[in-house]
């Protein structure tokens, strides 16, 4: 059994999501970011970074593991799937899930910062990030113009980049003139899997999407940026 300690954020999407695609039993523990449950000593014993996602994997001695990408190969190591054993075909996966980690959700994130949390808009903030955003995505297309998938078969890195890309329209950024990567985020969305996993701990699509409470959420994820927490 796994425990899995998150909350409704990209990162948190990324271990729910692998674990349902895994089918591997999990028990799900929120944690309240914006109330700061990630910093107590009980969660710091787990992850001392103090962020989530993390997990206990209790079939190996309540052994922790912290760091998101980290996290995911963990977990398609565990069972052999999501990650190729081969040399050639496990680096394509980590790059493409490196590409994520050190890009995708960095700019995002700062585009989210700026675009949505922070109460004075700095505008050469926001341009800078989601220009810098929309090139990521750009370069997501690209490459899905002709695989299908990042790293040939469904793998972490589509996890992982999915992940963060569904939230496109939180950060301000549009996709409709990169049609394979819409492609491709449709064709990962219909996964069972995925639908599952997006929800958990809790649904918060609509709100992504600029839906009724939106403006609430945001205003309540300030505490996120200004109080030190994070994603």
């Amino acid at each position: 059994m796994i425990d899995l300690y998150t909350a409704p954020t990209p990162n948190g999407w990324k271990a729910s999501v692998t674990l349902e695609e895994l089918g591997l039993p999990y028990e799900v523990h929120p944690v309240n970011i914006m109330a700061g449950e990630q910093k107590t000593p009980e969660f710091l014993a787990i992850n001392p970074n103090g962020r989530i996602p993390a997990i206990v994997d209790r079939d190996e001695g309540d052994f922790a593991v912290f760091e998101s990408g980290a996290l995911m190969i963990y977990l398609a190591e565990k069972t052999g799937r999501l990650l190729p054993t081969d040399v050639r075909g496990r680096s394509t996966v980590i790059q493409w899930l490196m590409f994520q980690m050190g890009g995708v959700g960095p700019m995002m994130g700062q585009a989210n910062v700026f675009y949505r949390y922070m109460p004075e808009k700095i505008q050469v903030a926001i341009d800078r990030y989601q220009q810098e955003t929309k090139r990521l995505l750009t370069v997501l297309d690209t490459r899905l113009k002709d695989h299908e998938y990042l790293a040939g078969d469904y793998s972490i890195a589509d996890i992982a980049n999915f992940c963060w890309v569904r939230t496109h329209p939180w950060s301000g950024v549009a996709i409709d003139d990169l049609p394979a990567l819409q492609r491709w985020l449709a064709a990962i969305e219909a996964r069972p899997a995925v639908e599952h996993g997006v929800k958990v701990p809790v649904d918060i699509s609509a709100l992504l999407k600029g839906g009724e409470g939106a403006k609430t959420f945001a205003e309540n994820a300030r505490t996120i940026v200004t109080g030190g927490n994070t994603k």
